[in-house]
């Protein structure tokens, strides 16, 4: 049957639908999917705006010291939201995106998500319970074989311990246990001390790229202005260490705050 112009058959125009749920950076390093598929211009043609996006943040400058003490805007696809970049120093930049963190990755070599852990380290609630999953089993396992400080407590709150990620795209997972707002003594310096802590950690592992998501800001009740300013404020006495460090949020409000807080701490 001979085909009409500008129609594609059904099997592309599925697998042309499965990309809007790909993350647009992972199109880059996913040639594998494309495999089975025939070379289209159409197809080359929907998939150029995801790749566009990719290099648009890639592009902004701040990682290779370029840009201005100000903050410069990335607007992606559904799934990538826009992303908002604070130059930290000449060679590192503090990036504020709102999304999923189990799906975020830079070059899956030198790169970490941070996971809000509890004690045990062997999942829960939240990010912790999301990350776990995204994971697979192999996280739970090598959590199980970090050594108990005392029973029942693999991480103190406050400190930091790191695992491989697995399934996850980001190749490491820094574990990090931060406060109960209503129940520790000094919530400020031990959330200070989850990020600074988690922060030496990747120093220490050679990593160039962190994400964070919103420490001790879902079921501990930090409230978020306040969570905000030990987060930035934390993150800015590393400024020199690291080529980029991530906030991806999962929820409008947080994102909200801490981009206000961002412009308030960063842009002097």
């Amino acid at each position: 049957m001979r085909s009409v112009p500008g129609l594609l058959c059904r099997e592309r125009a599925r697998f042309v639908k499965s990309l809007s749920t790909l993350n647009p950076r992972s199109l880059q390093n996913r040639p594998q999917a494309f495999k089975n598929h025939n070379d289209s211009s159409h197809l080359r043609a929907l998939i150029r705006p995801f790749i566009f996006i990719s290099k648009m943040e890639e592009n902004s400058g701040f990682a290779r010291g370029g840009g201005s003490r100000s903050a410069r805007v990335s607007t992606g696809g559904e799934d990538s939201h826009r992303i908002v970049s604070f130059p930290l120093s000449p060679s590192s930049a503090l990036k504020i995106q709102k999304g999923d963190i189990t799906r975020w990755f830079v070059d899956g070599s030198s790169d970490a998500i941070v996971n809000p852990a509890n004690k045990r380290m062997l999942g829960g609630g939240g990010a912790d319970g999301a990350i776990h999953r995204a994971a697979g089993p192999e996280l739970r396992a090598a959590c199980h074989n970090v050594p108990e400080v005392r029973p029942g407590v693999r991480c103190p709150t406050g400190e930091a311990r790191i695992t491989p990620g697995f399934r996850l795209p980001a190749s490491r997972v820094i574990h990090t246990v931060g406060p109960m707002y209503d129940v520790d003594s000094n919530p400020e310096a031990s959330l200070r001390n989850a990020y600074r802590n988690s922060l030496l950690v990747a120093r220490e592992n050679n990593i160039q790229y962190i994400a964070y998501p919103a420490i001790s800001c879902g079921v501990y009740g930090y409230p978020y202005d306040e969570a905000a300013t030990v987060a930035i404020s934390s993150v800015r006495e590393f400024a020199n260490d690291f080529k980029e460090v991530h906030f991806v949020l999962f929820l409008d409000d947080i994102f909200n705050v801490w981009l206000n807080k961002a412009n308030e701490l960063l842009q002097n």
